[in-house]
């Protein structure tokens, strides 16, 4: 018989990526008990299989890329890259896929760690399926948090289902760089990895079935697409795929909507992710359906999960919360890890009777920033960063808006490399006269992001945003231009 275990503890957290790892320090530091829930790697999704690896792989690439844009660096470094040189420093910033710093973290910060799958049982009720064999039969005193991160989501292409092709796990955990590589999906993901085995020696495709990078403005997707081609990177846009096949020598065929087909040693498909909520159990507590199938849950500013109120046989249903891209809001590591610190101090705080509904909005309990001021940044070469609204979400959003835009040619950029391309855009809220999102495209700008990301934040006024002096000769000029541009 299996053994069983019963426990309790204050807060149950299912997923121990970095997102989870976030809310159970919180709700210790606040001085309740925590378990950790993993069946994988502790550190999750970002340590493993995305964030770190995928920059990695990148970062070789950039760095030779710029010193062949400065003369004198130019005539001292070779062509190409190192291919292995730059998988094992891959493998370094992995922990070549082992765990045992991350656990030593989680227990020396006195979070309890059980590796196994989870799942709801009821109210405040997990049941863990025990990598050791053991059935652990735990109970929460005031929360359980979903911190399960999300899935690859798989597009409906004819032929794909039950092929062995890459998803981002298998392309940032390479051991050897293919001859060649399909990509479908022109998102951030598909465009990173794209340039990063283009940069390592692989013949790449690249198929989107709309734009590449959609989500920015065209003036910066402009200058990564050049970016991508001038790397050798084959880029199909507003392309559709009609079918997938295997071929006798393990390579695939990509059948396209016009006609044309893609042979490959290798097929990556991003095409996006959804939250990784089915077989959790959802059901047993009202939520999703009996065959483990969950709609995406809606949470509040804390990270509770609404529509709980009557669910399990009386329970007041204000213990169930996600975060990170389990609650599918916001799919980014830095995002989710600002999550679960608000969601943590918001059980601690309602565990001792020092919060009562909801907080105030940008207070210490609420992610409110997951509105209003999200920070993103791809790394590809260049780079694209944004921050806030655009101006099209704005207008949408009932915002009163203007936008000035500029080439980045500045002083610090001619320094940086010969033939510096960029680009900048704020957006301005005319009746407030603040900030409301920053885009910025070029070599190295996502280190022009916090700056952009504290100013819509802070929502400092532009004529305060004009006493914020750039140091010179810095990239960072641009900010004087556009203000300038803008007419202060």
């Amino acid at each position: 018989m299996t053994a069983r275990v019963e426990r309790e503890f204050d807060v149950i957290v299912i997923g121990a990526g970095a997102v989870g790892e976030n809310v159970a320090d919180r709700v210790v530091q606040g001085g309740l008990t925590a378990v950790l829930i993993e069946a994988e790697l502790v550190g999750g999704e970002c340590s493993y299989w995305a964030c770190m690896p995928s920059k990695a792989l990148l970062r070789p690439g950039t760095a030779l890329h710029g010193a062949q844009t400065v003369p004198g660096a130019e005539e001292a470094v070779t062509r190409t890259l190192d291919a292995a040189a730059v998988l094992k420093r891959r493998d370094y910033f992995t922990s070549n896929w082992q765990d045992d710093s991350q656990v030593k973290w989680v227990k020396d910060t006195g979070i309890e760690l059980i590796r196994g799958r989870g799942r709801l049982t009821g109210p405040r009720a997990v049941e863990v399926a025990g990598r050791d064999g053991v059935s652990y039969l735990l109970s929460a005193r005031h929360a359980v948090v979903l911190s399960t991160g999300s899935a690859p989501t798989a597009p409906p292409v004819a032929g794909l289902a039950g092929l062995d092709y890459w998803t981002t796990r298998e392309a940032t955990s390479a051991r050897s760089v293919p001859q060649s590589l399909a990509v479908l999906g022109g998102g951030v993901a598909g465009t990173e990895l794209a340039q990063a085995f283009a940069r390592l020696g692989s013949t790449v495709t690249l198929i989107a079935r709309g734009g590449l990078l959609s989500m920015y403005p065209k003036d910066a997707t402009n200058l990564v697409l050049a970016g991508l081609r001038a790397d050798g990177v084959d880029v199909r846009l507003n392309t559709g795929t009609e079918r997938v096949s295997r071929n006798g020598d393990g390579s695939f065929t990509v059948a396209l909507a016009d006609g044309d087909s893609i042979r490959a040693e290798r097929l990556l498909v991003a095409t996006g992710r959804h939250p990784a909520l089915d077989g959790l159990g959802l059901e047993t507590v009202g939520l999703g359906a009996a065959d483990g199938k969950v709609p995406p849950l809606r949470t509040d500013t804390t990270g509770l999960v609404e529509g709980m109120d009557g669910a399990g046989q009386g329970d007041d249903g204000n213990w169930l919360y996600a975060v990170g891209d389990a609650a599918g809001k916001v799919m980014l590591t830095h995002q989710g890890k600002y999550s679960a610190r608000a969601t943590g101090d918001a059980i601690a705080a309602r565990a001792k009777g020092e919060l009562q509904g909801s907080p105030k909005p940008w207070s210490r309990f609420a992610q409110t920033a997951n509105d209003h001021a999200v920070p993103n940044a791809v790394f590809t070469d260049p780079e694209l960063a944004s921050v806030g609204r655009s101006a099209e979400q704005a207008r949408k959003d009932g915002y009163n808006v203007s936008s000035v835009e500029l080439p980045i040619s500045v002083a610090g950029s001619s320094l940086h490399s010969e033939h510096y391309e960029g680009w900048a855009q704020l957006v301005v809220d005319e009746d407030r006269k603040v900030l409301l999102g920053a885009t910025f495209a070029g070599p190295d700008v996502a280190e022009l992001l916090h700056a952009a990301t504290i100013a819509v934040v802070g929502e400092v006024p532009l004529d305060r945003l004009w006493h914020a002096v750039p140091s010179y000769p810095t990239v960072s000029e641009v900010w004087l231009r556009l203000l300038e541009e803008y007419g202060l």
